[in-house]
């Protein structure tokens, strides 16, 4: 299907959407103050080895360490998956023969920082290009599982004849499937140069320093977004669609040629009602056009889809409404995933089926929608409690923790106690306090709403505290206060 890339520009961030057939399918956002550093390259310093759990905590100039496990410790005569990657459960020597505290190490980031983790370090470099992933640490030359096993081994003995031997090793991505000689010639030239400027940097760069930061987002647009059905790319700054046209004419000319300056009215994301599209992706209700709708909760832990009918009653039988919402539902929520950026383990509930096709057909479909998306998803079948299990790889935060953050008053959980909770909480610690001090008289601070309570429903309960410790109670309203929190001075 035929797709649109939009780039929204501003000094402070960069927004892309990418929308096909009308439809918001992924939405990036980059910000210049939080700009994400996988890919980035670093000369860190080891603060901590933990043999104990076989890893080691770098310093690389963040808030946090960043974590570096003994199976991300790179070595020559590593053993390697096809895609250039250290295999699992290869041999290691023990983490602390390896690293000592204070070592200078030159290391590149693998995943972000999420939450309360630093980010994951790995010791093998690679380097990314149109084409091609450069490991110069490496002699092995890697193919991507994604291109077609008839064309792997040619791609990779012309690649070997391009690059010649002894200069490190290569991934071959994607879309070198169709690469002519000159592209991943030019490729190769252009990540040797950037390693030999890496190994400049590193001879004369105190510790911790960044030697190497990955391609901005406007960039990677065009080095990894866009694909043979990309039909534009639109972006809304002239100063910057000049520099991203000579920057993808020098290394990616196809990608370049798609590229157009908007120069509409109205903004660039209004085309498409991008902005509703980002609010509506905030919520956990979302509704399908049947009348149906997913409810979306996100946990630290896991992220769980709720499948309802809603108002939808079909035209025919409620086994036949239940299969049509769950094939609507299966393409509503691999877009939600890819939309909202959710990663981890994912569990969806859909509406329960009886007939067996019927769950294969939904199944079928989700998994089809599933294979759409950039980022790796793994999906199991359907469980005996009726749930469909699946996890999609964490690569970055989730557009909520970008946008959002947790509620000052109900700390996250969605929720506050109810003004009723809260008066019999005062009341409670009213006769607490009177245990303990004998003042002349208790004055409660409180919001309006609770003030109020008090003075009407809750009055004879207020009546009958007052007068068992034997002092006045004064109660005052102050509309700044959070609805939950209260305060009892004591006068």
């Amino acid at each position: 299907m035929q797709e649109d890339i939009l780039i929204n520009w501003s000094p402070q961030e960069t927004r892309v959407a990418i929308v096909e057939s009308g439809s918001l399918q992924e939405l990036h956002i980059e910000r210049a103050m939080e700009r994400g550093i996988v890919g980035n390259v670093y000369l860190g310093k080891v603060v901590r080895v933990l043999p104990g759990i076989q890893s080691a905590f770098i310093d690389i100039g963040l808030d946090r360490s960043a974590f570096l496990h003994v199976a991300d410790v790179w070595h020559p005569g590593a053993a390697m998956e096809p895609g250039g990657t250290p295999r699992a459960g290869a041999a290691h020597l023990p983490i602390e023969k390896q690293l000592f505290e204070g070592q200078s190490l030159m290391v590149q980031v693998a995943k972000e920082p999420l939450g309360s983790k630093g980010a994951r370090l790995t010791t093998q470099i690679g380097i990314a290009g149109r084409t091609l992933v450069s490991l110069p640490r490496d002699e092995h030359i890697g193919v991507s599982q994604k291109i077609s096993p008839t064309v792997r081994e040619g791609l990779r003995q012309r690649l070997q004849a391009i690059a010649g031997d002894g200069a490190g090793g290569f991934i071959l991505r994607t879309n070198a499937e169709d690469a002519t000689d000159k592209e991943l010639d030019d490729d190769v030239a252009y990540l040797r140069k950037a390693w030999q400027r890496i190994c400049d940097a590193a001879t004369r760069s105190p510790t911790p320093s960044l030697l190497h930061q990955d391609l901005h987002l406007a960039q990677r647009v065009l080095r990894d977004m866009v694909t043979e059905h990309t039909h534009t790319i639109r972006i809304d700054s002239q100063e910057q669609f000049g520099t991203l046209r000579a920057f993808g004419q020098e290394f990616m000319p196809a990608a370049a040629q798609k590229l157009e300056l908007y120069r509409g009215e109205r903004p660039i994301f209004d085309l498409y009602a991008i902005d509703e599209e980002i609010a509506k992706a905030l919520g956990r209700r979302v509704e399908l056009k049947s009348g149906g709708y997913l409810i979306i909760d996100q946990t630290e832990a896991l992220t769980t889809v709720d499948v309802n009918t809603g108002g939808f009653v079909g035209n025919r039988n409620y086994e036949d409404t239940i299969f049509k919402t769950n094939l609507e539902a299966a393409q509503a929520v691999a877009r939600q995933l890819r939309l909202r950026n959710l990663g981890g383990i994912i569990v969806v509930d859909f509406i329960d089926m009886e007939r067996e096709d019927h769950r294969h057909a939904v199944l079928a479909e989700f998994r089809k929608q599933l294979a759409r998306d950039r980022v790796k998803t793994m999906c199991g079948g359907f469980s005996q409690l009726g749930l469909v299990e699946m996890t999609r790889k964490r690569t970055r935060e989730s557009l909520a923790h970008i946008l959002c953050e947790p509620c000052p008053m109900c700390k996250g959980i969605g929720m506050i106690p109810t003004a009723r909770s809260v008066v019999y909480d005062l009341l409670r610690e009213i006769l607490k306090e009177s245990k303990q001090f004998s003042p002349r008289e208790f004055l409660v601070v409180a919001a309006p709403r609770v003030i109020d309570l008090l003075l009407e429903e809750e009055s004879p309960n207020l009546v009958s505290l007052s007068e068992f410790v034997g002092k006045p109670i004064a109660l005052r309203s102050e509309p700044a206060m959070d609805p939950q929190h209260y305060e009892i001075v004591l006068l």
